[in-house]
């Protein structure tokens, strides 16, 4: 009887599969149609059967929205509260009632840990590595996918790291520096190529474990390292993809990045937060900083991360308390602060780091 069941089962699904995703629609055309709806009404579409839901959740969904420019933009943050106890909210910026939502189901492993790196890739979240009070650094790695809501440990780093940057180059995870176990990881970094699914580790004497920030730039992985027994001051690094190592570079840009950064239209701005908030760029023809805006904390909290989305830049702060505004607009506008605000939580989170999914 067993065996009969089982059989059916495997008829039913067999037969499932085969069914139009839409009765009277060729496939291709069907996909083209159901593509088009809004990401809002994604999670009411994975309800409608499994093959929809299978539809939604696939590579071939994400591929086919990304290619013909149908796919959303939205912002995933990464919070810690009081208790030491990381969060995940995600916020919609194209909606009419724009707040953040919380995003259930976080590993227990990494709940409780710090330094952990945060990225994108494609339409999946990786939480990297990280620490504990009582607990040494870690080369765990869990993946968070967007569109089909589901958590998962995935392939580990090649070494145990915390307090480290993250970033994407050339559809690739560089996790660069930081605290480890390995007397070689302050000084390495790690490549996850995910048409390997695997790590690939390099070493360069250039790296140090004090990583404050990082961002990619025309191409290019700039970091930006804290004092050293050798160096008092703040410099950067830059990784150049062509020679595959780290090179110092001008002290004119270390000088003025002294926050978050993000690129904009290949612009670096960056929120200095040393004397209230002040919205930095950087001039490359000029290798000076100028400032664009100076914000209000009553409209959001510091500490605060950058994150960007067009031309449109999102300040988040404790609470995950949002000001966005449009950087060319803002600029035009003199002194008028052109742009909206999103309420704070109830909850005082401090914000870790902030990225963009786009589905």
């Amino acid at each position: 009887m067993e065996c009969i069941q089982s059989t059916s089962q495997v008829a039913a699904g067999n037969e499932l599969a085969q069914m139009p995703l839409i009765p009277g629609l060729p496939d291709d055309v069907a996909l083209s149609c159901l593509a088009r709806l809004p990401r809002k009404f994604h999670t009411v579409l994975k309800c409608v059967s499994k093959r929809w839901r299978d539809l939604v959740c696939s590579d071939e969904w994400y591929s086919y929205r990304r290619k013909h420019k149908l796919d959303e933009a939205w912002i995933y943050a990464l919070c810690r509260d009081k208790q030491e106890r990381s969060f995940c909210y995600v916020l919609d910026p194209n909606s009419s009632r724009r707040c953040w939502k919380h995003i259930q189901g976080i590993p227990p492993q990494i709940s409780k840990r710090k330094g952990m790196g945060f990225e994108t890739l494609g339409k999946k979240i990786y939480f990297l590595g990280g620490c504990g009070w009582v607990e040494e650094p870690t080369d765990e790695v869990y993946c968070y996918d967007v569109s089909a809501n589901t958590w998962n440990e995935t392939t580990s780093l090649s070494i145990a790291r915390c307090y480290f940057a993250c970033e994407v180059l050339d559809e690739k995870i560089y996790a660069i520096g930081g605290l480890g176990t390995d007397l070689s990881g302050p000084n390495s970094w790690d490549t996850y190529d995910p048409s390997i699914n695997g790590w690939i580790s390099h070493v360069d004497p250039n790296l140090v474990p004090d990583i404050e920030d990082s961002v990619v730039l025309d191409g290019q992985i700039y970091i930006r390292c804290g004092g050293s027994s050798l160096l008092s001051h703040v410099y950067a690094i830059v990784y150049e993809p062509s020679r595959g190592s780290w090179q110092h570079v001008d002290a004119d840009i270390a000088s003025g990045w002294k926050g978050p950064a993000v690129v904009i239209d290949g612009t670096l701005y960056v929120l200095d937060q040393s004397s209230g908030l002040r919205l930095m760029k950087w001039q490359k023809e000029s290798k000076d900083w100028v400032v664009v805006k100076r914000l209000s904390q009553l409209l959001t909290q510091p500490p605060c991360r950058l994150v960007a989305i067009g031309k449109r830049l999102f300040v988040i702060g404790k609470g995950l308390s949002t000001l966005v505004f449009d950087v060319d607009q803002s600029e035009n506008a003199g002194r008028i602060m052109v742009g909206s605000s999103i309420s704070k939580l109830t909850s005082d989170y401090d914000v870790i780091s902030c990225k963009v999914v786009a589905l």
